[in-house]
């Protein structure tokens, strides 16, 4: 039985279209959630997803953004978007990002977001030249993947994906989908003791984590998000941003993103408390109350 999505009421009440676009020799599937019944101009948010979930796992903030109109694409390789026909490192994934948001021509202000994986890419982009009104990150990697609260689990990682790589192909594509492995990772993130919540956060994983591709791309893109982090890119990000953070994230400490808010030039960092790296899924509705407020602060400034 598929556990209650708590934000349903929230997501029907959002126009939904559906629309592929061509970038980079891959189809990339688009899910754009126009504004609930709302007349106000409201700018646009494009939300980038982090390493191996797909448009699903941001949702929960698409359907709290009840006045925008919210793109969420899946990434090359991942959800049903096909791979590029560049290598899935972290150059790959700007010059897709940038490519794409041409291909959109958005009327109107861009406000672009990223979450974990999704916010090295966002950050790789601007720095490479992408426009954007604002900036939102959240979950943002601020440190080296191994210097993390809980770096052994990162090592962990790296050992799992080198045997993917190890193994012929058809084992290899399997490893890498166990569920064990996913349920693992989903109860060590997920920090709620809410118990329908937690399941909830289960079932999102179980049912959408092993959407990629093939093996070549998820271990490409597993490289290019330990490889990378966002004080590569900070100085180079000139628009206004939003970092929003977890006390309890067990990949980038509060410290980190404390620094990280002091090397982007206009920048400002919100804590959630009680929260890890899973905000999308446990904090959404606070999230998107922090995108609310800064967007509305950023007009009235």
């Amino acid at each position: 039985m598929i556990p209650p999505d708590p934000h349903a009421a929230q997501l029907a009440a959002k126009p939904l279209t559906r629309h592929s676009i061509d970038v980079l020799g891959g189809t990339t599937e688009l899910w754009t959630y126009g504004p609930a019944g709302t007349t106000t101009p409201a700018p646009t948010i494009l939300l980038v997803h982090g390493f191996r979930g797909d448009h699903h796992g941001l949702e929960p903030i698409a359907a709290r953004l009840a006045a925008h109109t919210v793109i969420v694409p899946d990434l090359p390789g991942f959800g049903i978007s096909t791979p590029l026909s560049v290598t899935h490192d972290i150059v790959g994934y700007s010059r897709w990002l940038r490519e794409l948001v041409d291909a959109l021509d958005v009327d109107g202000p861009l406000v672009v977001l990223g979450h974990s994986f999704g916010s090295i890419i966002v950050s790789a982009a601007l720095a490479d030249g992408l426009e954007a009104e604002r900036v939102v990150l959240v979950n943002p990697i601020a440190a080296p993947a191994l210097s993390g609260p809980r770096g052994i689990l990162t090592r962990l990682a790296v050992f799992y994906y080198r045997v993917g790589a190890w193994l012929p192909q058809r084992a290899g594509f399997a490893w890498l989908r166990l569920g064990i492995v996913t349920r693992f990772i989903s109860v060590t993130m997920a920090k709620t003791k809410h118990r329908a919540l937690r399941r909830w956060i289960h079932d999102q994983h179980a049912r959408f984590f092993g959407a990629f591709s093939n093996r070549a791309v998820v271990l490409e893109a597993f490289e290019a998000s330990v490889s990378n982090d966002i004080p590569e890119f900070a100085a180079a990000i000139h628009a206004p941003t939003l970092l929003i953070a977890g006390d309890r994230d067990d990949i980038t400490p509060v410290a980190a993103e404390e620094r990280l808010a002091t090397l982007i030039p206009d920048a400002r960092l919100v804590v959630l408390g009680g929260v890890g790296h899973l905000i999308h899924y446990e904090r959404p509705v606070a999230a998107a109350r922090a995108i609310e407020e800064f967007l509305a602060e950023e007009r009235t400034a």
